[in-house]
């Protein structure tokens, strides 16, 4: 392991032109009449960002925004699969007692969804609990370096977090995490809790379904229990998912490399494929056309190359963690967002852990802490604060 080297953001020129030959070359799709998003990413969409990225949008502004960061490298060993340089935000808080605290992002999300909460988190208050904040990128996003050998699974996720978070100082910490982020997140409390994870926080929160052969109690509990209307109505979203937005998730889970070629080679390709979930999976955020642009631009210039970022699908889904609660004893909180993609019902939820801490939401989708960082943080406050369930966890780290 080595120790943490500052880190700045610097694609070549000549990966600037390669881009913008691309686009020059691009050759779109026809569209059937009326399709609207019903048969994916909008014609009409893809051709003004198209447009945008070619002519208008300047990546250097946007990587000196991102080099205003506190962002670092380091190389950190995993057993079986060697030496990983990784890549990842660190800002601590002015606060003595503040609470470390990892982030943890998914597909296709990046480091910049913490930046965000950020400011928030770091925030020194008495009137709320602040944190050292460490959210790296995953091994094949953004200025990771990827894994090119078989079977990195959550378990290895867990353990490069948990070392990066130990070369930082940080032998006592808790853990933050939405989409991959959850399951990895909670298999890092899961293998490390509570001798050194003390608590974890997730905001896109799924398990595994019960059965008559596993869990039949909780399955029992399901079969008698009244739903509210919300949990009804994300039951409805829930169903819709599996009927209509699996695509994506079929094609990465079980022949990635195939469409890895085309994200890979194909910039308005990359942007087709993650433009449509960060519309369907936020709600109604105002999306403007240099976020998504730089979104986008973040795996195009990943170290790794975009088809790096959608491995994880294959090797999660192999070793059967894709619908995980990862076990664990530490205290656990929930905040539910009314987008996101797979809500579960709380009675099952609720079985899977110490859940001590839950908050609803009216608006929100997956990516919570980009698009409502207000509340995300509340409710990190109102967990970690001085009256909150998980108040003092971390010994000698109150927040204050």
């Amino acid at each position: 392991m080595t120790s943490e080297q500052p880190f700045k953001i610097a694609v070549s020129d000549d990966a600037l032109a390669l881009l913008k030959r691309k686009l020059d070359d691009t050759r779109l799709p026809d569209e059937v009449n009326a399709a609207e998003w019903a048969y994916g990413a909008p014609l009409t969409d893809i051709r003004r960002l198209v447009t945008r990225w070619r002519d208008g949008y300047d990546w250097r502004t946007h990587e000196r925004e991102l080099n205003a960061l506190p962002m670092f490298t380091c190389t950190i060993e995993v057993d079986g699969f060697g030496e990983l340089s990784v890549h990842y935000v660190h800002q601590k808080s002015a606060a003595k007692g503040a609470i470390p605290l990892l982030f943890v992002h998914g597909w296709p999300g990046s480091f910049l969804e913490v930046t965000r909460v950020l400011p928030l988190l770091t925030s020194v208050s008495a009137d709320h609990p602040s944190f050292h904040v460490v959210a790296p990128s995953l091994p094949g996003y953004a200025w990771s370096e990827g894994v090119l050998e078989k079977g990195f699974n959550a378990k290895h996720y867990a353990a490069l977090f948990h070392k990066l978070m130990i070369s930082l100082g940080y032998t006592e910490y808790v853990t933050q995490g939405g989409n991959w982020g959850h399951i990895l997140a909670l298999a890092t409390a899961s293998l490390y809790g509570p001798k050194h994870v003390k608590a974890s926080h997730t905001n896109s929160p799924i398990c595994e379904p019960p059965t008559f052969f596993g869990r039949p109690i909780v399955l029992l509990k399901c079969l008698i229990t009244s739903f509210t209307s919300r949990e009804r109505e994300a039951a409805s979203i829930t169903q819709n998912f599996f009927k209509n937005g699996m695509g994506y998730y079929a094609e990465q889970s079980t022949k990635p490399q195939t469409i890895g070629y085309s994200l890979a080679d194909s910039p308005v390709g990359l942007l087709a494929w993650i433009y449509e979930k960060l519309v369907a999976w936020t709600d109604a955020y105002p999306w403007t056309d240099d976020e998504i642009l730089t979104w986008i631009s973040i795996y195009w210039f990943s170290r790794a190359g975009p088809a790096a970022s959608i491995r994880i699908y294959y090797e999660l889904a192999l070793s059967g963690e894709v619908s995980a609660f990862p076990k664990t004893t530490v205290p656990v909180g929930l905040s539910f967002f009314p987008k996101d993609i797979v809500p579960f019902p709380k009675v099952l939820l609720r079985s899977k852990g110490r859940i001590v801490f839950e908050s609803e939401h009216k608006v929100g989708g997956i990516f919570a802490a980009y698009e409502q960082p207000e509340a995300l943080v509340g409710d990190l406050r109102k967990m970690f604060g001085k009256s909150g369930p998980a108040a003092g966890v971390v010994p000698r780290c109150t927040g204050y």
